[in-house]
């Protein structure tokens, strides 16, 4: 037999144990404990809705006799094997639960794949979550011990629900929140990445729909290409039919609601007042996931009303595979084992446990953030340091013009060219200014919220100013930590007697060490475009403006103006 030959039979034969015992196999790669049962399927299950129309339902069942308790997960992606690809990776989470002893209802959201009814983004979740619990509590099956588990929007659905009833006694939302406006409109400004990709995204998934997931791979993949126009187009009210050839109700709706005052967002708002939630929460974050800053406030709300959750934050940003196909998984059954089926013999010791980037290490703490001193890097010419700057340097200049915007690389996009990236292309821009530290000769340790101080001055009253916060490799590789944006107007910022502004730039939040060798570098620019919609710097509405003016930008850094980064950085113990 040749070794070709004999290389061949060995792999068939193990794909064929791996196929006989694909339980185990799947256990033992994502560090879960042994399946215990096999696993019945009821697919298709209608159940009704106060409104006549009814909502598409599979139940998972160990096939065995006795009291599980019950998971709820409600999708728009879907949630049968050909529900264009997403359908198998809930069908895998269902069944992996069901084998370690619990009943699993996964049930399409109103308007999506099977389900009736016309979908708009959380607006019928609590009605429809209160009218599902209706019909679970009447199954045989339900022992009365009921948790909540998805990502993303199923981490929403969750939301709307646990506020609204004290039935749920575990949840796990992660890569979500419940602080909506402040996703969509993050620092004054509009994700427009978010609010065409998410759309587009559904166009892809329902071209998959009943296919195989080798067939509806393509329209996702080919997503970015299509969907480029709308992120060039003006007004941006109208970016959306770049994406259906139609207008999409939700998103004009979005536009036409600015104000965390409008209805839409005060009913939104109400429907999750999270502080009233009964359940024992464990969120699920990651550093490069644009829901982080409304995971960290609902973490705070939820500690300020005296219910501190658990807390998990990794590496990832929203489509990290690793998040989705492992660490929530085998984090949800270690809390559904807890507080569902009383075994507290998984839960760690420390509420919160933080991922620290650059040494790549967990480490738990009591709290978040963290005891870190607050440390500050001022502004010099090109340069950081800790030293105060000189009474007279000149300041720094570039130019913004929004017909060439600024791009945003990796971060906390809604992409899947989010997270850490190579930064060095866009610092070559001319409409990029860098500040870069001396070679660390020790470690640094930064967790917690970064901040940035800047005194600017604009040729406009309306712009954007925006910081990075990267680490600089020695081989001259410069990859983004954190970042934020500040939107200027005239009624924002601290006029200075010059007539200079100073701003506050919020960089949200991280935990990474900047190794011995390294430097950290700010980047200051003024815009990370679609992430943060590009700053026309008219004034005019944004959803409707059409016109475009450069802006002329200032950055000082002197002693009458100590534009500082401040960080918060670990000591020792």
């Amino acid at each position: 037999m040749s070794i070709v030959a004999g290389m061949f039979l060995l792999i068939l034969a193990m794909l064929i144990v791996v196929v006989a015992f694909r339980a185990e196999f799947y256990a033992l790669i994502l560090h879960l404990r042994p399946p215990q049962y096999l696993v019945s399927v009821e697919r298709r299950i209608a159940v009704p809705m106060p409104d006549g129309i009814t909502l598409m339902t599979d139940h998972y069942a160990p096939r065995a006799d006795g009291s599980f308790p019950t998971i709820l997960i409600r999708s728009p992606y879907g949630r049968e094997p050909n529900d264009g690809g997403f359908g198998h990776i809930l069908t895998f989470f269902a069944i992996r639960f069901a084998e370690r002893g619990y009943h699993v209802v996964a049930q399409d959201t109103r308007g999506r794949f099977r389900s009736g009814g016309d979908f708009f983004p959380s607006v019928a979740e609590r009605e429809d979550g209160l009218a599902t619990l209706a019909w679970l509590v009447r199954q045989s099956w339900y022992n009365g011990s009921l948790g909540l588990w998805g990502p993303s929007y199923l981490g929403i659905t969750q939301w709307t629900l646990a506020t609204a009833t004290p039935m749920i006694k575990a949840m796990l939302p992660s890569i979500t929140s419940a602080k909506l406006f402040t996703i969509l409109f993050p620092d004054d400004s509009f994700d427009l990445g978010l609010s065409i990709r998410w759309p587009a995204i559904f166009q892809a998934l329902d071209k998959g729909r009943d296919a195989a997931l080798w067939r509806a791979l393509p329209p996702l993949l080919n997503l970015e290409k299509n969907i480029a126009p709308a992120f060039a187009h003006l007004p941006i009210v109208t970016a959306d039919e770049h994406v259906l050839d139609r207008p999409l109700p939700y998103y004009r709706a979005w536009l036409d609601r600015l104000h965390p005052a409008s209805p839409i967002w005060q009913e939104t708002a109400q429907s999750m007042q999270i502080a009233s939630t009964t359940a024992a929460i464990h969120l699920m974050g990651g550093w490069y996931d644009f829901f982080l800053r409304g995971l960290l406030l609902d973490y705070a709300e939820l500690k300020a009303a005296g219910k501190p959750p658990y807390l998990t934050i990794g590496p990832w940003f929203h489509f990290s595979d690793s998040m989705i196909m492992t660490d929530s998984l085998k984090e949800g059954l270690d809390w559904f084992d807890t507080y569902l089926r009383e075994d507290h013999t998984h839960l760690r010791d420390k509420p919160v446990r933080l991922y620290v980037m650059g040494v790549n290490q967990w480490r738990d703490f009591d709290t978040w953030p963290p005891p870190a001193a607050a440390t500050r890097y001022y502004l010099h010419t090109a340069t950081l340091m800790t030293d105060v700057p000189a009474v007279t340097v000149p300041p720094d200049h570039y130019q913004y013009d929004p017909a060439d915007p600024t791009p945003a690389i990796g971060g906390t996009q809604f992409s899947l060219w989010a997270g850490r990236r190579d930064n060095t292309s866009v610092e070559a821009r001319p409409d990029v200014l860098c500040y870069t530290s001396a070679r660390l000769t020790a470690p640094l340790e930064v967790i917690g919220h970064v901040k940035l101080e800047l005194y600017v001055s604009s040729t406009l009253p309306f712009t954007d100013f925006f910081g990075r916060l990267c680490d600089v490799h020695p081989n001259g590789r410069s990859y983004n930590v954190c970042d934020g944006l500040f939107r200027v107007t005239p009624d924002k910022g601290t006029r200075q007697p010059d007539g200079s502004l100073r701003i506050e730039i919020d960089m949200w939040a991280t935990a990474h060490c900047f190794r011995a060798g390294h430097q950290i570098r700010l980047q200051v620019s003024s815009g990370a475009h679609p992430r943060w919609i590009r700053n026309l710097g008219t004034g005019s509405p944004f959803a409707t403006d059409t016109d475009m003016k450069v802006a002329h930008q200032t950055i000082y850094h002197d002693q009458a103006h100590p534009s500082v980064l401040i960080l918060p950085v670990i000591v020792p113990q």
